[in-house]
């Protein structure tokens, strides 16, 4: 599960951007030419600004980078910035899901040859703990997003990518007799609440692996109860 098609469609969803369907596309069937360079040259610009952010963002913060400093990173102009993006909050946008692609895949790897569908998503979820370890995603996907997203578009972007491969696996571990989920779609979330309130938890910690290992054990903890032995 990946939030790939989304972040292109932040990227490169103007009819500019030579995106699926558009005039100047370079894809199959395009015969190239000024047409496919521009649009070319759009998706590279609007690359540096995500890089640029993502730098930025989770170094300094989202308050303390000015548009002028992602600019200068991105070596493009402001106006070139604000022609890709309207507002500094539509870039910081376009790099959570960056980051959020990076969790998501990260995650996934670590799930993968796990003996067991419980496991798998006992890995995936350390993973993503393991991450908030990183001042940087700390800074972009605990610190700034709830704040510059506001609250609903957090949710709504964090649920999107995550809860759908929760539930399969959840469904997995159910078939398998491994957990007894009489709603799994709502566990999911449940779950995924638990692991941005840990993230949030290691990132205002005094001793944020000490934390990381707390909200990991509890988790799995979680978990546990519902394995199919003990559910009533």
């Amino acid at each position: 599960m990946s939030g790939s098609d989304y972040t292109s469609e932040v990227l490169d969803g103007s009819p500019s951007a030579g995106g699926p369907g558009s005039a100047g596309g370079s894809g199959p069937g395009s015969g190239g030419g000024p047409a496919s360079l521009r649009a070319e040259q759009v998706a590279q610009t609007r690359a540096a600004l995500v890089a640029a952010g993502r730098v930025l963002f989770g170094r300094d913060g989202f308050a303390a980078t000015s548009v002028e400093d992602l600019a200068r990173e991105a070596r493009v102009t402001t106006g070139a910035l604000y022609h890709h993006f309207p507002t500094k909050a539509k870039l910081f946008e376009a790099v959570f899901l960056t980051a959020h692609d990076e969790l998501m895949a990260a995650a996934a790897d670590a799930a993968a040859g796990a003996p067991d569908e419980v496991e798998s998503l006992g890995r995936a979820f350390e993973s993503f703990l393991d991450a908030m370890l990183e001042p940087d995603l700390q800074h972009i996907v605990v610190i700034d997003a709830p704040a510059v997203l506001g609250l609903a578009r957090f949710t709504e972007l964090d649920e999107r990518y995550a809860v759908a491969g929760i539930v399969a696996a959840l469904d997995a571990a159910v078939t398998s007799g491994r957990l007894a989920v009489a709603e799994p779609e709502t566990l999911a979330r449940l779950l995924l609440g638990s692991l941005t309130r840990g993230a949030m938890l290691i990132a205002n910690s005094a001793e944020p692996t000490k934390t990381r290992d707390e909200v990991a054990s509890t988790v799995r903890a979680m978990l546990a109860g519902f394995a199919a032995g003990d559910w009533q």
